[in-house]
């Protein structure tokens, strides 16, 4: 093993993901000189294995299903998707599973990229292994930014090992579509993914332990998207747990705590996140191996001075947005202290404070209908003491949802704080309502007044009409 002697750099960064761009990004703009570490491909798993793979798997079938609710086009939609065309279109949008092109912009930035596996090594100090064994030693002046994401978890099921059951990479990546499909999961990931494998030709299962999909929306939200996998020929299934998987021959064997026996070309299990955390050397600074990194609003672990944790692995919103906006906030918040800028906006909504982490989360779930939220649902508001009202309209009293398809089905909720008059949290069901939810996010963020809001008139005849419905239904 060769090793180059240490190199010192303003920031290190570990992952090269969205999130480890963003820093590097942002810390670069401040004319701190950076370096990148990757393991894999520079784009990370946003860009292979989860956004854009599934979105682009995902856009044609929220296609048909849109043009198949519009008279006069309808009947141009009938026949089966081109499963073929799909999945090369889907690899053509993740270049190949090439990262030329995120390479050419980190260079674009005046980063430097490290390729190879990184570790701590004790404070300010991290060694990377490339692919041929050499060795490089960085140190950082002034923060390292450990930003590995997130690895699918397995449960510690009786023959898991031998199926070798899909997760969210092999889901999104996968080359051919199964004849039939068990998801294993009620969340994200095993919703998005259940429409995704029905719509291209899969015969799916759905079993979820708990009550319903989307369990951390508002119920309704998993209500509407059950029944639309049901409609479209998928087996959706609540209250099941998995006791055990085998193989036998090219068949998955599933058999549930109901001692169902279910048979299939492909399982996948869609049932939580781990961080990716276990060999990152974080021994070598007095933490847990594997461990979710805990840290403050600027985004650095609690108790050092140079340590930061952001996206995925600080555990606080296991979105690639959010991850990205962690991104930001922490850039800046290096970058001033690397400048000794005595006090950081660290007060609420301040340029170092990640805020929006514990009260604005938005998130957008692709399925058929789609799914936004962002904020609280009622009960996480109610469980926080708040003294809440929640409001709900159906989408077909909005001329524009009814424009946009025939026989619309979906519901809008919001949650109003009784004391502010200003809301907690907006979700949105319905077809082509993922559009809707940054008006929503700007309207939790900002803590806008009920009476304010009336005032921002939404334009007809489009869905964003709802928010009038909305607050004539507050109002009375």
């Amino acid at each position: 093993m060769t090793e180059t002697e240490s190199i010192a750099y303003d920031v290190v960064v570990l992952g090269a993901g969205p999130v480890g761009e963003n820093v590097a990004d942002r810390t670069r703009a401040a004319g701190l000189s950076t370096a990148v570490v990757e393991s894999e491909l520079v784009g990370g798993e946003c860009s292979y294995w989860a956004c854009i793979p599934s979105k682009a798997l995902l856009r044609p079938v929220i296609t048909r299903a849109d043009a198949r609710r519009v008279p006069g086009v309808a009947h141009l939609v009938q026949g089966p998707l081109d499963a073929r065309a799909v999945l090369a279109h889907r690899n053509y949008e993740v270049g190949d599973w090439k990262d030329d092109g995120q390479v050419s912009w980190l260079d674009g930035i005046g980063a430097d990229l490290y390729r190879g596996h990184g570790r701590l090594d004790g404070p300010r100090r991290v060694t990377v292994t490339g692919p041929d064994g050499e060795r490089h030693v960085l140190t950082a002046r002034h923060a390292v930014a450990v930003c590995t994401g997130s690895d699918a978890q397995l449960p510690d099921l009786p023959g898991i090992a031998e199926v070798n059951p899909w997760t969210s990479r092999e889901a999104t990546s996968a080359q051919s579509v199964p004849g039939r499909l068990v998801v294993v999961g009620g969340g994200v990931v095993a919703s998005e993914m259940a429409t995704t494998w029905q719509a291209l030709g899969s015969q799916v299962t759905v079993l979820v332990r708990g009550k319903g999909l989307l369990p951390r929306m508002e119920p309704f939200a998993g209500e509407l998207v059950a029944e639309a996998l049901t409609e479209a020929g998928a087996d959706v299934r609540t209250g099941t747990s998995v006791e055990s998987v085998r193989r036998e021959g090219q068949t998955v064997v599933v058999v549930t705590d109901a001692g169902d026996r279910l048979e299939a070309d492909e399982i996948l299990f869609a049932t939580g996140r781990t961080p990716r955390t276990g060999d990152i050397g974080l021994d070598t600074v007095g933490l847990e191996p594997g461990s979710w990194l805990p840290v403050d609003d600027t985004l650095r672990v609690a108790g050092s001075e140079w340590l930061y944790a952001v996206g995925d692995v600080n555990h606080r919103a296991l979105m690639t947005h959010q991850g990205k906006y962690q991104a930001r906030i922490a850039g800046a918040a290096i970058a001033a202290r690397a400048a000794h800028v005595p006090l950081l906006e660290t007060d609420r909504w301040g340029a170092h404070s990640a805020t929006a982490d514990h009260a604005a989360v938005p998130q957008v779930v692709f399925t058929d209908p789609e799914a936004a939220t962002v904020g609280l649902s009622l009960a996480e508001a109610e469980q926080a003491g708040r003294r809440v009202r929640a409001v709900d309209v159906e989408l077909s009293s909005v001329a524009g949802a009814n424009l946009f398809a025939d026989g619309y089905r979906g519901r809008a909720r919001m949650v109003v704080d009784l004391d502010s008059e200003t809301l907690l949290g907006v979700t949105f069901v319905g077809p082509g309502v993922g559009e809707l939810i940054h008006s929503a996010s700007i309207a939790v963020a900002g803590e806008v007044p009920i009476d304010r809001l009336w005032h921002a008139v939404p334009s007809f005849p489009t869905i964003s009409e709802v928010w009038l419905r909305l607050l004539e239904t507050y109002r009375g």
